[in-house]
């Protein structure tokens, strides 16, 4: 299955995400994190739902630790919810689809 949810380093991070046209949700998660790989499922879902209208991506914690440090992710998984290169919205830890359908709602209303 083709993954909607595009994994990104430091380097591709301004370009893909703060000078975006389209509103864009940033997971930031690892490998070794159980509740990062189940938000995973309902991303790629919310992915395919938005597809078009909202840009998602995943960074990688030990990957990508310039872009880590720069957002003080200190709990994972982290989604920061980005519109015209600025956070307008956030969630730690896991969160249901409806609210994370709420989110992505007040996202598009407010791009």
């Amino acid at each position: 299955m083709e993954q909607k949810v595009s994994k990104l380093t430091d380097s591709e991070f301004e370009q893909m995400v703060l000078s975006s046209e389209t509103p864009a949700v940033v997971d930031f998660w690892a490998t070794w994190c159980a509740p990062c790989r189940q938000l995973d499922v309902l991303l790629e879902e919310m992915a395919g739902a938005y597809d078009g209208k909202v840009s998602f991506f995943k960074v990688d914690v030990n990957e990508s630790s310039a872009t880590t440090s720069r957002y003080a992710v200190r709990n994972i998984p982290m989604l920061l919810f980005f519109n015209g290169g600025e956070i307008v919205d956030q969630a730690v830890g896991s969160l249901s689809k409806e609210i994370l359908e709420e989110k992505l709602d007040r996202l598009l209303k407010n791009a």
